[in-house]
């Protein structure tokens, strides 16, 4: 038993000092940002995925797909329906009973099944926000790729940065939506799907995947089994809503009559500084305002009929109304 002590000791004191890169390391260590799966900040889970398997081994297709999972396992909470096996470069695309949007920090975290966070299948992050075009997070991995890993691989989370599946079974990988802001055809603020995409981890470049720096990744390869590539278990949302940020922020408003004639009523229900900017058809500013009164009426007697377009802008967001003059 003493030595059985000692050895468990040596072991954990060598996880503990492991972490020797730039980026946050493994559960366990200070500075890690692994979020258990029981965490109360998780208001969401994916609903539904849409499966496309990669091979076990993409430089032999004799030994057909991965068939561990399906469809179903990385709905729910994390550890409740299994798992799914992406196989090389295989592809899962989820989607949610509403939007994941930015706010403070991470949006969403994956989950994989690593037993010991050591031994680490990794998977590039896509979102969209119109279920057509997807936008990859800038991934990172310093993992020396002078040699292959294979399946007695020991590697090190602290050299892995925005891949999915650098942390062990029941902690997801943080993802953090500003890291996308400003991408033309992304809205941050309503994000409808989450794909995950299997990185294949030969350093052959006939078969290999790079990451954001042009770095081959390396990752345990051949993995021929049933269960091979990316483990998926579960998508958990931190920043969710059934509406958009959007939708959200024009509830805070009252504005009537539409069409209207003579007056516009604008009633701010959010008792906070708002800008608001009144537009016609060609973009030229007719009103603007910053302004924390809670109702106000804008006179629009002189304005010609037709179609006027009211921005509201509050806490660098906005929402944007269509009005008629009639």
């Amino acid at each position: 038993m003493k030595h059985f002590s000692i050895l468990f000791f040596s072991l954990f004191t060598l996880y503990k000092l492991f972490a020797q890169g730039p980026y946050a390391p493994a559960v366990g260590n200070e500075g890690c940002t692994a979020i258990n799966k029981d965490s109360l900040i998780f208001e969401a889970w994916a609903t539904t995925c849409d499966l496309q398997r990669g091979w076990q081994n993409i430089a032999d297709t004799s030994l057909g797909k991965p068939t561990i999972g399906d469809s179903i396992s990385p709905t729910g909470f994390s550890m409740v329906n299994g798992l799914v096996s992406l196989g090389d470069g295989g592809v899962a695309t989820l989607s949610f009973n509403g939007y994941i949007y930015d706010d403070s920090g991470a949006d969403f975290a994956v989950f994989e099944n690593s037993f010991d966070g050591m031994f680490l299948e990794l998977a590039f992050v896509e979102v969209s926000s119109d279920g057509i075009n997807f936008f990859r997070f800038d991934a990172v991995s310093l993992t020396p790729n002078s040699v292959q890993l294979d399946n007695n691989a020991q590697m090190d989370a602290s050299y892995i940065h925005n891949l999915a599946g650098k942390y062990r079974a029941g902690y997801g990988t943080p993802f953090d939506l500003a890291e996308l802001d400003g991408i033309s055809g992304l809205d941050i603020s309503k994000i409808t799907h989450v794909r995950v995409i299997d990185v294949v981890g030969s350093i052959n470049p006939l078969f290999g995947t790079y990451d954001s720096q042009n770095n081959i990744i390396n990752d345990p390869y051949p993995t021929p089994f049933s269960q091979g590539g990316f483990d998926l278990d579960a998508i958990g949302v931190i920043h969710f809503s059934t509406t958009s940020i959007e939708e959200q922020l024009e509830n805070q408003f009252s504005i009537y009559p539409n069409p209207f004639n003579e007056v516009l009523t604008i009633k701010n229900n959010s008792n906070s500084i708002i800008t608001y900017q009144l537009s016609d058809i060609y973009g030229k500013t007719l009103a603007s305002e910053t302004t924390q009164t809670l109702n106000f009426q804008l006179p629009t007697f002189n304005f010609s009929k037709g179609v006027y377009f009211l921005t509201i802008t509050k806490d660098n967001k906005r929402f944007t109304k269509k009005l008629i003059k009639f």
